[in-house]
């Protein structure tokens, strides 16, 4: 079987180049195609159901492109398997010609066919080939033009640029490139840096409340003779005595530990009348 003719196609040739060379789009417009998959630069494997007369079958093989010559033309040979069905192969030479903002798509084909496809005759299966052919080309123009506009599209959103770098306004002054993320980089590490101020005295006796409590009534029960009157200090028993004396050692070791840590230590001194 041998086939030839011509399309034009609403595209420049190098768009029309590149969907001939895409899987996707050849996939979505072979009638048929269940699969077709790029093994390498010049390699496909594909798979598609195909329906002449009464014969209706699957097919598996591959298909190679040869002679590139981007964006001119290249050649494209394959063969599939269709079981009990029979075998096809053949090539088809693809020249592209550009006519103004168009391509003029020209191809010459030579296929043959075995099996149950060839006891069909030779009348149907071209007439199912050239109808096949049409609706390839068909849909192949209407892909191509989609992907046309969609470019077409996304070019002038693509060329709305930014306002240049250290431009914030009317009346400001342009910067340099970088600069303003130059300036402002160390100011921002010293503030991620900067230490929290120390805690105030104050700060500090309003945390060591109860401790503070603790150790003014222990003085005053030493110093001043108790909080019960006439009871002083000489009566007191040596052991409750110095469990006050515990009390106090603990609250300035509190204190001091929280002066430690906020900043420089102090000293508490605390002297007892004698």
């Amino acid at each position: 079987m041998d086939m030839s003719g011509e399309q034009r196609i609403p595209a420049p040739r190098e768009a029309v180049w590149r969907a001939l060379n895409d899987p996707e789009i050849l996939k979505v417009c072979i009638p048929g195609c269940q699969e077709l998959v790029k093994t390498s630069d010049t390699q496909m494997t594909a798979t598609a159901v195909m329906k002449v007369g009464p014969v209706s079958a699957r097919f598996q093989g591959a298909v190679t492109l040869c002679d590139l010559d981007p964006p001119n033309s290249y050649r494209i040979s394959g063969e599939g398997q269709g079981g009990v069905a029979g075998f096809a192969r053949g090539e088809a030479r693809v020249r592209l010609e550009a006519d103004g903002d168009d391509t003029i798509l020209h191809y010459e084909v030579a296929a043959q066919v075995g099996g149950k496809l060839a006891q069909l005759g030779g009348r149907l299966i071209d007439a199912t080939a050239r109808q096949m052919s049409a609706a390839f080309f068909k849909r192949f123009a209407a892909e191509v033009a989609a992907a046309e506009v969609v470019a077409g599209e996304e070019a002038p959103a693509g060329a709305q640029a930014a306002p240049p770098a250290g431009v914030a306004g009317d009346g400001a002054s342009p910067a340099a490139p970088g600069a303003s993320a130059s300036a402002a980089t160390p100011a921002a590490r010293r503030a991620s840096v900067r230490p929290e101020p120390p805690p105030g005295l104050f700060d500090q006796l309003k945390g060591a409340g109860p401790v503070l409590v603790a150790l003014i009534a222990a003085l005053a029960w030493l110093l001043f003779g108790g909080p019960v009157p006439g009871m002083g200090a000489s009566q007191v028993s040596a052991d409750f005595t110095a469990a006050l004396h515990l009390i106090i050692v603990a609250a300035i070791g509190y204190l001091f530990g929280r002066q430690s840590r906020a900043g420089a230590p102090r000293v508490v001194v605390v002297e007892r009348e004698r």
